[in-house]
This record gives C-alpha cells, sequence and structure tokens, in this order.
C-alpha cells in the first residue's frame, strides 16, 4: 500500500529547514507522497527513512537520459495519464533513422538533411533530438563507422539499434562518450547487451512478444546492473502497440507496478510517409517516450514537431510573447499600428498576415496574461485601461507622426471607450486575421 503523507512526515528530520526546496517538512512530505519530488533532495533523511521510504517515493516511472550535456534527451518520470489532470513534464524524445549500408554520398546526404530538421513555429525554435544509427548491413565494421560519422557530425544524440553483441560493441567504441541508447537487446542477448550497458554506462531497451515476458527482461536486465531501461513496444500493428503504450502507462501509474515502470520507445518505420507519421502522432499522444521513424522531410516531421509542442506544454501556462511593440519589415512614422494580445498563436498570426500584406507595420502586443483576443476580453483581461497601458510602456506616440490605432474586429465594441481613454483615432480592423492584407491595402490611410 502507498505511504501517505503523514506516513511519510513522520519518517522525515520534521526541522523545516528548507534544504530541500520546500517550506516546510509536511509540505515535502506530501510531494513525495504525490510522487513529485525525491527523497535526495532532503539531505538529512536517516538511514532507517531511506530504507523505508526509498521505493516507496520513487517516481512511478524511472527517468531515462539518452546522451548528455545540454542536448540530453530525459524521458520518464511522468506522474499522471492524461495532461489536465497536472501537465506532462518530459517531451518525446523524436529520432530519424540512418542505415549503416548506405554508400558514403548517400550517407552523408541523409545525415545532413538529418541534422537541418529545424523549425520555427510561433516564435519557437523546434527540431528533432537523436539519430537512430540502423544496423542494416550486420557488419560490425560499417556500423562502427556509421557510429563514427554520426558522433563527429552531428549534435544529434544517438540510438544503436543492433542484435548483435558484438557489433554493438564496435559502434560504442566509437561513440560511448555520447551516451547513446544501445537498442536490440532480446530475450536471447539481453543479459550481453546488459553487461555492455553497464560497462559504457549506457541506457539500453529490452523487447519481448509480451507485457509480461517485457517485465521478466526489465528484471533481468536490473540484476545485471542497469538502471537506465527502455521498453520497446514497436510493433507491425499500430493498434496492438497503442494498446501496449497505454497497459504499460497504466500499470505503472495506476498500479504501481515497478517491473514495467520505465518509458517506452516505438519503431513507426512504414513506406508510406503520411501513415508513418499519423502512427508516430498517436505513439507521442499515448505514451511513447521515444518515436523513431524513416521520414526525413521537412514536410512531415514538421506536424510531429507541432504535435509534441502542443502535447507537452503546461495547458495552465500558455505560450506568450513578450508583450512590447514590434516592427514588421521597415516600419516608419506613418506605418499602421495594430494590437493584438501576446498569447503566442494569436501574435504569430497577426504578425504573418501583417508580413504577407507587404505594408510595414507596428503591431503592440498587449499583456493578458497569454490569452486569446476574445478570453482576455470577456475575462477582462483586454480594456481600454489595459491598453492605454500598453501603448504607454511602449511608448508608442514617439514612434509615429499619425494618432491612429487598428483594433481587432472581435472587439469592436471597445472603440469607443479606447478612443475616449487614448484620444486616439481607433479603426476597426477585420474581425480575422486573415483580413489584414487586403483590410490594409484599401482601407489603411496615415
Amino acid at each position: 500500500m502507498a505511504l501517505t503523507g503523514l506516513d511519510i512526515y513522520k519518517l522525515l528530520p520534521k526541522t523545516n529547514c528548507k534544504k530541500c526546496g520546500r517550506p516546510t517538512c509536511l509540505a515535502f512530505a506530501m510531494q513525495l507522497a504525490q510522487k513529485k519530488a525525491n527523497l535526495s533532495d532532503c539531505p538529512d533523511v536517516s538511514e532507517e527513512a531511506k530504507r523505508v521510504l526509498g521505493a516507496a517515493s520513487a517516481p512511478p516511472i524511472k527517468l531515462v537520459t539518452v546522451g548528455t550535456g545540454a542536448r540530453k534527451v530525459e524521458i520518464g518520470e511522468e506522474n499522471v495519464l492524461f495532461r489536465h489532470e497536472e501537465k506532462f513534464y518530459h517531451p518525446t524524445g523524436i529520432a530519424v533513422t540512418i542505415h549503416d549500408d548506405l554508400d558514403d554520398a548517400a550517407f552523408d546526404n541523409r545525415l545532413k538533411k538529418i541534422n537541418n530538421l529545424k523549425m520555427s513555429r510561433v516564435g519557437t525554435e523546434i527540431e528533432i533530438d537523436l539519430v537512430a544509427i540502423i544496423n542494416k548491413s550486420a557488419s560490425a565494421e560499417k556500423f562502427a563507422d556509421a557510429a563514427k560519422k554520426v558522433s563527429d557530425g552531428s549534435h544529434l544524440n544517438i540510438i544503436l539499434s543492433s542484435t548483435s553483441v558484438d557489433n554493438m560493441k564496435a559502434a560504442l567504441a566509437n561513440c560511448a562518450e555520447k551516451r547513446p541508447l544501445i537498442h536490440g537487446a532480446n530475450a536471447g542477448n539481453c543479459e550481453s547487451m546488459a553487461a555492455l550497458a553497464k560497462e559504457k554506462n549506457c541506457p539500453m531497451t529490452v523487447t519481448a512478444p509480451t507485457l509480461e515476458e517485457l517485465a521478466d527482461l526489465a528484471e533481468r536486465v536490473k540484476k545485471v546492473g542497469v538502471e537506465e531501461i527502455v521498453l520497446d513496444v514497436s510493433g507491425d500493428k499500430p493498434k496492438e502497440v497503442l494498446q501496449k503504450l497505454t497497459r504499460i502507462r497504466r500499470a505503472a501509474l495506476k498500479k504501481n507496478f515497478r517491473a514495467l515502470g520505465f518509458p517506452m520507445i516505438t519503431f513507426a518505420c512504414d513506406d508510406d510517409a503520411f501513415q508513418e507519421i499519423s502512427m508516430a502522432s498517436t505513439y507521442l499522444v499515448k505514451y511513447a517516450g521515444i518515436v523513431v521513424v524513416n521520414t526525413c522531410e521537412s514536410w512531415g516531421i514538421m506536424p510531429l514537431l507541432t504535435v509534441r509542442t502542443n502535447i507537452f506544454t503546461d495547458p495552465q501556462k500558455p505560450i506568450q510573447v513578450e508583450p512590447k511593440l514590434y516592427a514588421v519589415g521597415d516600419a516608419k512614422e506613418d506605418s499602421p499600428v495594430l494590437f493584438t494580445t501576446n498569447f503566442s498563436l494569436t501574435y504569430y498570426t497577426v504578425e504573418g498576415e501583417v508580413e504577407g500584406s507587404r505594408i510595414p507595420a507596428f503591431i503592440l502586443s498587449v499583456d493578458t496574461g497569454g490569452t486569446s483576443v476574445l478570453t482576455a476580453y470577456s475575462g477582462d483581461k483586454l480594456n481600454d485601461k489595459v491598453v492605454a497601458k500598453a501603448m504607454a510602456d511602449a511608448q508608442v506616440e514617439t514612434k509615429v507622426k499619425h494618432r491612429k490605432l487598428i483594433i481587432p474586429g472581435l472587439v469592436a465594441v471597445m472603440s469607443g471607450k479606447l478612443q475616449e481613454t487614448l484620444g486616439w483615432e481607433i479603426m476597426v480592423g477585420p474581425r480575422e486575421a486573415s483580413g489584414l492584407a487586403s483590410y490594409l491595402k484599401t482601407v489603411w490611410k496615415p
């Protein structure tokens, strides 16, 4: 039975020293009970408490780290099944495959394309995280050469995929310092793979046909001394893969079944790139820690990265841009001035339409706590006083010689009050951002 916060509190020092980063020992105990803190955060806990609380306070899903440094990928240690219950903490790692049987030119070209899989979305740079090197040649020498090329020629983390222990050893000799994920352990080779993973201090995967066998393999690997394990639940039937992903997540979180308390990886590789990205997106949402795809085209990776961005944002904290005055194009003193909220999606939608109009303009991002225009207005976070303050803070009147402000058509009702407060001429813009280009070309006059 899981220990309650009060049960845990009785075993803590009760000094309220705040060394753990929490205001009191009781607050720390409550977070331990909810799996939101680690026992190691308390430097004064007794050995007896460590013995009793160690297993009980451990996160239900083990944290696994692939790679090193600032670009390392951390997966696992999630506490909920659904994002609205709290939030998801560690974004799914996205990997793209590269085969070791490619000729030098094809290998280099593909690696270059993989390295460049980064895009900008609502002002944020998003990109993939890993390169999965597949030992398709079955040659230790080619696998090792591929590992060296990727290690030397890519900023991305590495997955080494081979069922041959000898081939894996050869590849690790060229990239172990990057702490790659060792992929390929099964019932026949798991002890040997685990010994290699322990020697090189690398995380590893295990795979088996059933969840019972998967749990058994994980226990066998742990006995060798490897703690960072990733469960491979890849398969040819998306329905079965999805069921496995969900059952494992539920077993770990709801049943506290430690044998399956590890993050998961899926290889969503299909000849049809559209099908492949659809499957990968599904697995990302439910509940893969890493998804691996063959597609290395931007048009395929962009939607997958977008899904990840949407799922792994805190639903209680909207993505925001800095509230200030932005110049789009070569904006001058006779350029139009528009305002919108500082919700990222809203701001960048407006910016994109203004940029597309090819009419230089100023956009005032008003601080509404990262909410959209109608949401902010209905919650009284967007009113004449808020806009007036934003105008004053940005010193808008010093940037332009006219006194005209274009407001979103959705809040046309604000126009009269805003004109009274600001003393500016208020021009009501279109209700939808898509109408801005036409509006600026036909209605705006300085």
